[in-house]
């Protein structure tokens, strides 16, 4: 420890935010602005009465997804009290006005989330993982540059005036105007913090869990390695001192390129920054914002100092791992019951709230207790468990038939044969596997050149070890099974009460014909009749392969679509979702996209998206177009519009309309089914953005959540974003959704860790 360093205490906590606090910006002597997963902004301001505690002063409603960076605007005139600018995974940027509260622009034109926000005089830069660097003046877009090869995940403004930033291709660039005029390399993996380091250069923080500090010229300065996991967010105060924070749950402070103090958080630090007098305030998953001081007068009383104490300690207690494994699923004193397998062969159990070590006396042929076991925090170096005995490996078998993935265990010091003829014995599979099973655990091993011990006897025949040569039926080892991805082939609604339909056509047709001013737009009785016959051939589905649409039964829905007033479409909408799914219906409509009518669907979407839309619209809407997917004939017409339709109905995620929020998600299920195939990584990167953004959200219908988090875990196990999904902190989506309680939820998590987890 530094002589000349006082240790950081708690200064006070300030709760409100419901989610994550996920960043943190100091807005001068005004106060703190804080974001959140919980979709909000909040504004903190100094308690008056006794100058330690803040009080919550401000929450600002408008992002519709979490929000991450911030920005302070210092008073002017526009501004009296300053200004906020927000960005979120909605892909928005939003200007707040402090003293109403109310946000005063919406910039919109990044198509993923919005990662990193800046101020260059009255200008906004705004960077995102969409990979551009846009500059906004004036609420309107001005600049755009592709500044990265890769999601740019935070941006800094230099005293000198520049900027850098950061990004997952594991760089940093500095930029003069447009110009980039150095690229900084030297992490192994995302970059995913930058700030100053007054009078020295730029600091950066990667997810290879190091800090480093880099001279303007491009120098590496320094390495900061400590943190066990990812590093988050940096930052650096006028007297040396940088601050970290990191998914290992703390915050460390560094001086002169070493750690002096670590400061442990009952959750994930997501960001960390000084306060001008030093103080530090850090954001953690637990959703409250700290504040920590060296200022003995200000550090928090007896009962707040306390509560932090237990809230971190039950936070470590339901983290506990013992031999590699949590705690809760080490095997009970139950498995001391069954004898060990070779004399000193260790055993871990749980007794109680602590795993105790067993090693097997095989002389006295019982269990001889060893002693308490106690892992490091987050050691990822242990061996692999597997009923509580520790091993080299532990491999997945994939036996086939669909049968379950089985565990082989497996240490070094052990005879192969005798281990995979005991594991097929204990699992009931043929002896005929054994050579297999060997070849496998000689060559995951590395024992290629491993020699039979001559004096071995299968326990079983009697025999000596069967050295394997000839090939027989292999059991296969696999790689890991999914139980729900990747999705194959698309989703429909294919369900239509076709009666009422028409009743509600007649019914508006009937309320045009008796208004005056809208009576041109009714439809007479021929028409009438011909809406009839539409109806008969869609019923008719045991004839869709031989039944037809004229061109005149088509160009009157699309008339409907272009003329009815907005109010009155739903029904029309469910006729052509349902045109959509007849062969002869989907190739007579491709026609008009492609003619004369090319943009009416296009232009029907944003008509029935516009503002206060009418949930029966957006139902029958979302779920026409979901439909378009069940005939290769408008796979080329969905790519080219991907970015237009899911920009309009991005909104429907949320929608407290259960039915919506399902056509929503089936809709982003079946863009990733044909992006994965066509391999098109922006739209697959758009596609993800839109499905962490409701898998992330634990209030919405289970169904439409589960088709969200299938979206996820097909993109990542077979496109091309699953290193775009972890920037995005999937590991957190997968693991909440890992503990839910419905069985459908918890097993497609496990299978999203599952892919994070494979190199």
């Amino acid at each position: 420890m530094d002589i000349d360093f006082k240790e950081y205490q708690l200064r006070c906590q300030l709760r409100g935010h419901e989610d994550d606090a996920r960043g943190i910006c100091i807005c001068g002597d005004a106060g703190i602005a804080t974001s959140s997963r919980d979709r909000t902004v909040r504004f903190w301001t100094l308690d008056g009465s006794q100058k330690r505690d803040y009080t919550m002063s401000r929450i600002l409603l408008g992002h519709t997804s979490f929000v991450g960076p911030l920005a302070w605007v210092p008073p002017n005139e526009e501004f009296p009290e300053g200004g906020i600018v927000s960005g979120g995974m909605d892909t928005l940027v939003l200007v707040w006005n402090i003293a109403t509260g109310e946000h005063v622009q919406l910039l919109k034109g990044h198509k993923l989330q919005v990662t990193g926000i800046a101020l260059d005089g009255s200008d906004i830069i705004s960077v995102s993982v969409d990979s551009t660097l846009r500059r906004w003046r004036g609420g309107q877009q001005v600049e755009t540059l592709d500044a990265h090869q890769a999601a740019i995940q935070a941006i800094v403004k230099l005293p000198s005036g520049e900027f850098v930033t950061g990004s997952s291709d594991m760089t940093l660039k500095l930029w003069k105007g447009k110009s980039c005029v150095h690229t900084f390399a030297g992490h192994t993996d995302t970059v995913r913090g930058v700030a100053v380091m007054p009078n020295l250069g730029i600091l950066s923080a990667s997810h290879d869990g190091s800090i480093r500090l880099w001279a303007l010229s491009g120098e590496h300065l320094m390495e900061m390695v400590g943190h066990t996991s990812i590093v988050y967010s940096v930052d650096a105060h006028a007297s040396g001192l940088i601050v970290s924070g990191s998914e290992d749950c703390s915050a460390k402070i560094w001086k002169d390129g070493v750690c002096v103090q670590s400061i442990e958080h009952p959750g994930c630090v997501w960001d960390a920054k000084f306060l001008e007098n030093g103080d530090i305030v850090t954001a953690c998953s637990d959703g409250i914002v700290r504040i920590w001081t060296v200022d003995h007068d200000k550090i928090a009383d007896a009962v707040e100092r306390d509560s932090f104490a237990t809230q971190l300690s039950e936070y470590k207690i339901s983290r506990k791992r013992v031999g590699g494994l949590k705690l809760e699923d080490l095997p009970g004193l139950d498995s001391l019951k069954t004898p060990g397998n070779s004399d000193g062969q260790t055993k871990v159990v749980r007794e109680g709230d602590n795993g105790v070590a067993y090693a097997w006396n095989m002389r006295e042929q019982k269990w001889d207790k060893i002693g308490e076991v106690v892992d490091g925090p987050d050691d990822t170096t242990k061996r692999p468990v597997l009923d509580g005995i520790q091993y080299d490996h532990v491999f997945d078998v994939d036996i086939g038939d669909g049968e379950p993935i089985r565990k082989l265990p497996y240490s070094r010091s052990e005879n192969p044969y005798d281990v995979a003829d005991k594991w097929l014995l204990k699992e009931n599979l043929p002896l005929s596997y054994r050579e297999q099973i060997v070849e496998f655990i000689l060559q995951n091993t590395g024992q290629k050149d491993f020699i039979p011990d001559p004096l071995f006897r299968d326990p079983y025949t009697g025999s000596s070890a069967y050295v394997p040569g000839a090939s027989s039926r292999s059991p296969g080892v696999t790689k890991p099974s999914y139980k729900h991805i990747p999705k194959k082939g698309v989703l429909v609604f294919d369900v239509a009460q076709f009666d009422g339909i028409l009743k509600k056509i007649s019914e508006f047709n009937n309320g045009l014909q008796s208004d005056p001013e809208k009576q041109h737009l009714s439809l007479n009785e021929g028409d009438m009749s011909r809406w009839g016959a539409i109806v008969k051939i869609l019923k008719d589905t045991s004839h869709y392969h031989s039944s037809g649409f004229s061109n005149v039964d088509v160009a009157m829905v699309l008339k409907l679509l272009k003329t009815w007033p907005v109010e009155l479409l739903f029904p029309v909408v469910d006729v052509m979702r349902m045109i959509v799914l007849h062969p002869d219906g989907a190739a007579t409509l491709l026609q008009y996209f492609k003619d004369e009518d090319a943009g009416i669907i296009i232009e029907l979407i944003k008509k029935i998206t516009a503002s206060s839309p009418l949930p029966a619209n957006l139902l029958t809407s979302l779920r026409a177009v979901t439909n378009m997917f069940k005939n290769g004939y408008f796979n080329e017409w969905l790519l080219v519009h991907r970015s237009e339709i899911l920009d309009a109905f991005s909104s429907c995620g949320s929608s407290p309309n259960k039915n919506v929020q399902m056509a929503y998600a089936t809709l982003i299920l079946n863009y990733a089914v044909l992006l994965i195939e066509k391999k098109d990584e922006e739209g697959q990167s758009q596609v993800l953005s839109a499905a962490l953004e409701m898998a992330e959200d634990e209030t919405i219908d289970s169904d439409s959540r589960f088709r969200a988090l299938v979206a996820i875990g097909s993109l990542m196990l077979e496109g091309l974003v699953k290193r775009v999904a972890l920037d995005f902190d999937v590991l957190n989506i997968a693991t909440t959704a890992k503990a839910s309680k419905d069985a459908k939820i918890a097993e497609v998590g496990a299978d999203i860790q599952l892919v994070a987890k494979q190199t």
